[in-house]
């Protein structure tokens, strides 16, 4: 046999290998193949093994799994003309291979460029002291935006959590100075509280100790030794005048 014949069968060979070996592909289990059969699509491939048309069919990998992106910090004025640097995480994947690859360019970027003009958007709407304290409600808002804007692209956005919210320091100093001074109202309306409270239990005392004289006396006889329990050496005390009322009375009678 000729040797221009056998190169010949040997390139027929070769090119038959590399077209079926092309017109052979297996995807794992978190990828799909959007097919594109002379410029139509078809319906999504995989997982698994399956085959193509070589020449005549286009695979295109989508990715299934969730996709966890770094929104970058964004500069934000909030509802009370308050400058704040924000950032935030979001968590997206894929649910429909064939809209995520026919209605957008690249979905991932689409997707991060409205998670950014979204962050912006809302945390603008809201005071620093909401976006400081209720974060939960802002990331429920944030997640219900993005998602409703990404659902035409087969993109489903699952969670989006503030992560930092950094402040001018000038502002941190007054809100710690705001902190302070409300700690010290507290304390103040707390001991405030306190003595109205032991006010009360003293008017209550003296209204009993006023019906009962004996109390009075006992009471008074209590804080004698009370007193004598200290380390003085001299104590001086008055005597009620209703100790001694008898004997002036018998003196004054005689």
């Amino acid at each position: 046999m000729d040797s221009s014949v056998i190169a010949v069968i040997v390139i027929v060979v070769f090119l038959v290998i590399i077209i079926a070996s092309s017109a052979v592909k297996v995807f794992p289990e978190y990828q799909r193949g959007v097919i594109f059969r002379l410029g139509r699509i078809n319906p999504p491939k995989g997982p698994g093994i399956f085959l193509i048309i070589p020449i005549v069919d286009r695979v295109v990998r989508v990715d299934l799994r969730t996709i966890t992106f770094d929104v970058p910090a964004q500069e934000v004025i909030t509802k009370d003309n308050v400058p704040a640097k924000v950032n935030a995480v979001a968590y997206f994947r894929v649910t429909d291979p064939s809209k995520a690859v026919i209605e957008v360019q690249n979905y991932i970027l689409a997707t991060s460029q409205i998670a950014q003009t979204t962050l912006r958007s809302v945390l603008g709407q809201s005071d620093l002291d909401h976006l400081l304290t209720e974060r939960d409600k802002l990331n429920a808002r944030l997640q219900e935006i993005i998602d409703e804007q990404t659902e035409p692209w087969g993109v489903k956005v699952s969670i989006v959590e503030i992560k930092d919210v950094e402040i001018p320091p000038n502002m941190q100093r007054a809100m710690a100075r705001q902190a302070e001074a409300e700690r010290e109202r507290r304390a103040k309306v707390i001991a405030a509280e306190g003595e109205f409270q032991a006010s009360e239990k003293l008017q209550q005392a003296a209204e009993v100790l006023s019906k009962n004289p004996a109390a009075i006396q006992l009471r008074y006889l209590q804080t004698l030794a009370e007193i004598a329990t200290e380390k003085n050496s001299t104590t001086v005390f008055p005597i009620p005048i209703d100790l001694i009322e008898p004997f002036l009375k018998k003196h004054l009678a005689s």
